[in-house]
């Protein structure tokens, strides 16, 4: 517990991992969870889960608990956070520019944007912004500040927003997440109300916003950049393109920082998963988006909606560009060009385009045009959800069963029932002659991350654990879980609508062998 946890006054202490760690002792099924999750985001991040186009857009509830009038932030500080939101994770920041040279390559666009909710749960209309007076002078990171009861403010449905707690922290705490898989009832984002936005309450080093923008790369499934093994090197944060490093950097480093043997480059410091200060952190990287947009496929694929992804540019760019655009033609043409040239410009080309122009218009082109561009174009564009604001679908989640269930039933029976095994379509299998598959051996799985040790121990299997003493019935339950977990994923790209016939018909056989060995 951290209760008691004093943070340095220029540390960037993020209470993340202490509530992880919390949850990881208290709660079972947060673990199972949490394995699961990590499993397909490893999956994802080996290119067998396909990502959702486009990008994805986020509703906010900021929940303001103030014990004093100054902490009661302004609608104005609040949407200068949710700029800034846009700005970081769709890479429009004007400070990426200060990337260094050698890690420029891999910083991304998240494809993330988020804005305020204009209902709440009810269905009322709603800015987004809850307000709560507290007798609380300063909460820390025990989740008290998510509950009326305990004087901070309930949480709103967590599939369908992002909440965001904004209330004075003691210690030195700037700020802290939950990951996805946790209790609904506490799941977001917590931030000091000295470290939210860019003007108000925020006090440097900390006043550009990005406290926000680390912790709800928390929330979307990002681990600290070094892998929260404290200074050592053996630490992982599960993404292969940002380098290993010794521990969190602090306050403003200089390019390079080696640590770990990194060198010459060194460590990505300037990292939004970093602990430096605001105006340092600047980028997240190609993999850490693709283990984001991974958690939005997964275990938050309820929350959001697609949006077309219209490019964004950092607001520094375009200061200067219509001045030297507007100069130069404004300035030298007219004192060059003769006196005559807009005469014969004038004369000619009008006579022509009057006479001419309008004839072949109407008798030709409307009538020709008139007939055949309306049959396909409309349709076409239709189809593109991208184009048409306002129109957007949300994403159909996928089953949320696959996050759910215990690591037992895997062994003894199905996974969310017989659905996720049987074929959908009327009559189950039963009516349909299939030819049953022999029992595939135990193959060599892909080496799944390990939760919360920020190491990945080689021998880890995906496999359910097998009881010691072998035999017979041992392999049998193990070839069942074999089979539970490979069914599980057909009956998700079944619902994703990407089985052609040769894949169903893998999938009939599969669940032909999986009978055969017993299974219900």
């Amino acid at each position: 517990m951290s209760d008691n946890t004093t943070h340095p006054e220029r540390c960037r202490c993020c209470g993340t991992m202490a509530v992880h760690r919390r949850l990881l002792d208290q709660d079972p099924g947060y673990a199972r969870r949490r394995s699961r999750i990590e499993e397909h985001a490893f999956r994802a991040m080996r290119g067998t889960i396909v990502q959702r186009p486009g990008c994805t857009r986020i509703p906010v509830v900021v929940h303001v608990v103030y014990n004093t009038d100054e902490q009661n932030i302004s609608r104005e500080q609040i949407d200068s956070q949710i700029e800034i939101l846009n700005e970081d994770f769709r890479k429009a920041n004007a400070d990426v520019s200060t990337v260094p040279a050698p890690f420029a390559p891999v910083a991304a666009d998240a494809r993330l944007l988020f804005a305020l909710a204009t209902s709440d749960p009810d269905g009322n209309p709603t800015d987004g912004i809850t307000r709560t007076r507290t007798d609380v002078s300063g909460f820390v990171d025990d989740d008290k500040v998510k509950a009326d009861a305990s004087g901070g403010k309930d949480a709103w449905p967590a599939d369908e927003y992002l909440n965001i707690w904004v209330c004075p922290l003691s210690g030195g705490l700037l700020g802290y997440a939950q990951f996805p898989g946790g209790p609904a009832a506490t799941d977001g984002v917590v931030v000091t109300y000295t470290g939210f936005g860019n003007m108000g309450t925020a006090r440097a080093p900390f006043d550009l916003g990005r406290t926000t923008t680390h912790e709800i790369g928390h929330w979307l499934n990002l681990f600290h950049i070094w892998g929260d093994d404290g200074t050592g090197c053996s630490g992982s944060d599960f993404v292969d393109d940002t380098p290993n490093q010794g521990g969190a950097n602090l306050g403003k480093p200089t390019f390079p920082k080696v640590s770990c043997d990194n060198g010459p480059d060194g460590d990505m410091f300037m990292n939004y998963m970093d602990y430096v200060d605001d105006d340092t952190m600047v980028m997240f990287t190609e993999g850490q988006v693709a283990r984001m947009q991974a958690c939005l496929d997964g275990p938050r694929s309820a929350i959001g909606e697609m949006v077309s992804c219209t490019p964004l540019h950092p607001k520094a760019l375009p200061k200067d560009t219509p001045k030297e655009f507007t100069k130069e033609p404004i300035k030298d043409p007219p004192k060059e060009r003769p006196k005559d040239n807009p005469k014969e410009f004038v004369k000619e080309p009008v006579k022509e385009s009057v006479k001419e122009g309008p004839k072949d218009l109407i008798k030709d082109g409307i009538k020709d045009g008139g007939k055949e561009l309306p049959k396909d174009n409309p349709k076409d564009f239709g189809k593109d959800p991208g184009l048409e604001p306002g129109k957007w679908k949300p994403l159909d989640p996928p089953p949320k069963q696959i996050f759910e269930v215990p690591t037992k039933q895997l062994v003894e029976g199905p996974v969310g029932g017989k659905q996720a095994f049987e074929n959908p379509l009327p009559g189950g299998w039963g009516n349909q002659p299939v030819q049953p598959m022999q029992p595939m051996q135990p193959a060599q799985p892909l080496q799944p991350f390990v939760l919360a040790t920020g190491q990945a121990p080689s021998g880890a299997s995906l496999k359910p654990p097998v009881a010691d003493g072998g035999g017979e019935q041992d392999q049998s339950q193990a070839l069942l879980g074999e089979y539970a977990q490979l069914l599980a994923q057909y009956a998700q790209l079944y619902q994703q609508g990407m089985l052609d016939q040769q894949g169903m018909l893998a999938w009939q056989q599969a669940w032909a062998a999986y009978v055969q060995l017993g299974g219900r």
